[in-house]
Formats: structure tokens, sequence, C-alpha cells
């Protein structure tokens, strides 16, 4: 079953307004209009799965507008929900005590 790219970057959290948004690059450059290429450049967005933070303002909402199926936008309290999240799945566990001796009775 495949995730697709929203799914992959959504958090738990409700979307509320941010004064920052991070901004997500989840599909490939390659095949894309020169304009949307132009505007992922001012957007500072060259590779797959970098993220930057912008201000919310309606200049960047633009660009975010014209490029909307090719990143995913997170508000400030949605990309620190993401990020705690993936810290937890990363954090180390103890391991697993295995009795391999048959149980004596």
């Amino acid at each position: 079953m495949s995730m697709n790219a929203f799914k992959a970057y959504k958090a738990c959290v409700p979307i509320a307004y941010s004064p920052n948004l991070y901004i997500t690059l989840v599909r490939g450059i390659p095949g894309t209009r020169k304009q949307h290429r132009k505007t992922l450049e001012a957007l500072r967005l060259g590779k797959c799965n970098r993220t930057v933070m912008r201000w919310n303002t309606p200049t960047v909402r633009g660009m975010i507008q014209q490029v909307k199926r090719l990143v995913v936008v997170e508000t400030e309290e949605m990309y620190k929900a993401r990020k705690e999240k993936e810290e937890a799945h990363r954090a180390v566990r103890p391991p697993l005590a295995i009795n391999h001796q048959p149980a004596s009775a």
C-alpha cells in the first residue's frame, strides 16, 4: 500500500494560523514547467524532501499556490509535531529479552 505525499507529512494536530510556513518538496522537479522550476528556485527548494521555512505572506502563499502539486505546506505546530513523532520513532528502545530455554515445571 503506497502512501501519498500529503499523508506522509500530515501531522496529528489541527491546522491553525502560523506566522511561519514549512514547505517541503515532495515531487520531483524533472518534467515540470519552466515557470514552476523558477518558482521552486525562488523558494530555495532544489531537491526532493528538502524543507524550508518561509514567512506566511501573500507573496509566498501565491508561490505555493503555483506549485501546490509539488509541495506540502505545514504550519509551525504541524512541523514540530511531525519532527517529535520522527524522533520518538528513532529513539533507542530497550532490548527484547528472549529466553530460549524450555520452561521448567
